[in-house]
């Protein structure tokens, strides 16, 4: 029997983590907080430790739930400093359609109500390839 280092391949941790193999190689593993290879590999295939991978991936992948008052209106602004999703990525996404459209339109500012927001975040993708 031969023995099998510990530790997973890019295509395990991908299937645990229910994401496309080439997004875990191509996207989180060149984030600088990627967790180093175990040394030996399996095959041609690098290892990783999976609990340094889970850290990695609660810190950087999943996206954190925020708290927002579900009747409550909010500008693209102060969506922006309690999600972290900018200004300009809510623009972007309203113009694919894959952002709701305001709930007040009557000031300057467009405005979204709490649970409006809560849905929309739901459906993104949690990495952000210049969070640091």
């Amino acid at each position: 029997m031969v023995d099998t280092p510990p530790g997973e391949t890019y295509a395990e941790i991908a299937a645990r983590h229910a994401r496309a193999e080439t997004t875990v190689r191509n996207q989180w593993a060149r984030h600088p907080d990627w967790p180093a290879p175990l040394p030996g590999k399996r095959g041609k295939f690098l290892v990783f430790d999976p609990a340094a991978v889970d850290q990695f991936v609660a810190a950087h992948v999943d996206r954190q739930a925020v708290d927002l008052e579900p009747r409550r209106l909010y500008t693209a602004r102060e969506i922006e400093q309690l999600t972290g999703v900018t200004s300009a990525a809510i623009r972007a996404d309203r113009s694919k359609g894959r952002w709701p459209e305001p709930d007040d339109r009557s000031g300057r500012a467009h405005r979204w109500y709490g649970a409006s927001v809560t849905a929309a975040l739901a459906g993104r993708r949690g990495y952000r390839k210049g969070d640091e």
